[in-house]
């Protein structure tokens, strides 16, 4: 007989504090969402009411030099960054078997049982690199997202070999090697837009910093009643995403484009052997608010269990942030004081999942 969970308090125990995460609910023989589950109506996704992104992905290949269509790459990527701030890319150079591999080893890993995992648990982590947890900040939120993830901080490759998790470090330090190249070129383009040399140290700085985390959506009985995350954009630079092949992400518009108008939902469909780029607030805050830091959200599904792998890219915690002077030059005014990072994660990491309210942080004028 499943247990009875009519109360948050007993949901808060079961999932957080045992460490058993919503894979626990899931097993547990639920047919019905728990109540602290379920989203105010306005919170809900509405697949029916939602556009497709219509876009082809964008083929890094043709960022070689020698490419023909080099400059129209460029362009594609930098129109992207202002408009919905993601974009899905090919031929990145991340070995497709990689991206298989982690998928299957990112379902591996949260099958093992709940004492495996709790372990990593951040009041009782053996170390501050690895956090296993539930939904994004479970003492705050109006409602817990459907969502069990294991966040990893990366400073280098021994200390991740020595404290990140036995069975899931091997092909996530893989993935992020294989990445970062990837990630230098998108940077090139992006700050070259505003005359920043390739060779510029400040590329470095921007991802100085990096974080991987492994999601887990179990099958939900209710997913019209809930979400797997929240409506937030990424505190970083730029984030890659590898999703598996059930969908579920969706990206709010800022601004009418060609496929949608200001204020819809844009599904962003699972592309076979594509990555998902996305432009993270310290981006938008350096380009002065040329390049967004989408909104985003993702859904659930009733159907199979759903997993993600991003890969978060930032500066240092001391460095200090503000938007580039000759952005601001050319604009006439500043929209974001200057901040060290530290500051910036304290308060997103502070609150609650909602939209785009972390800017309001490092706005001078915020809305």
């Amino acid at each position: 007989m499943a247990p009875s969970f009519e109360d948050g308090n007993s949901v808060f125990e079961f999932v957080v504090r045992r460490g058993n995460g919503v894979k626990g609910l899931v097993d547990s023989g639920l047919s019905k969402v728990p109540e602290a589950y379920v989203q105010p109506p306005k919170e809900r996704i509405d697949k029916e009411n939602t556009v497709k992104h219509g876009l082809p992905p964008i083929d890094l290949s043709k960022l070689d030099g020698f490419s023909p269509d080099h400059d129209e790459v460029v362009d594609q990527i930098v129109k992207a960054a202002e408009t919905l701030g993601f974009f899905q890319v090919v031929n990145h150079g991340v070995p497709l078997h990689i991206l298989e591999s982690l998928k299957d080893t990112a379902h591996y890993f949260f099958s093992l049982p709940p004492q495996r995992k709790a372990v990593y648990r951040s009041d009782v982590s053996p170390s501050p690199l690895v956090k296993y947890g539930t939904s994004f900040m479970p003492e705050k939120e109006k409602a817990l997202e459907w969502k069990d993830y294991i966040l990893m901080q990366y400073t280098n490759d021994d200390e991740a070999l020595q404290h990140w998790p036995q069975e899931i470090k091997g092909v996530l330090l893989e993935y992020l090697r294989s990445s970062i190249g990837m990630v230098k070129k998108l940077l090139q383009v992006l700050l070259g837009n505003f005359g920043i040399k390739p060779d510029d140290p400040m590329i470095d700085v921007l991802i100085g910093k990096k974080m991987l985390s492994m999601n887990f959506y179990p099958a939900c009985p209710n997913p019209d009643l809930t979400v797997g995350v929240g409506r937030h954009s990424d505190m970083g630079t730029l984030t890659v995403l590898l999703q598996d092949g059930i969908g579920g992400l969706y990206v709010k518009m800022e601004q009418d484009i060609d496929y949608g108008k200001k204020g819809d939902w844009i599904e962003i469909p699972p592309t076979p052997n594509a990555l998902v780029i996305n432009v993270g607030d310290m981006l938008q805050i350096l380009s002065n608010g040329k390049y967004k830091s989408a909104e985003h959200r993702v859904r659930t599904t009733n159907t199979s269990s759903r997993v993600s792998i991003p890969i978060f890219t930032m500066p240092r915690e001391t460095t200090k942030i503000v938007p580039l002077p000759q952005v601001v030059e050319k604009d006439g005014t500043a929209l974001y004081r200057e901040f060290v990072l530290i500051d910036y994660m304290k308060n997103f990491f502070g609150n609650a999942h909602e939209g785009k309210k972390s800017l309001d942080f490092a706005q001078i004028n915020p809305t």
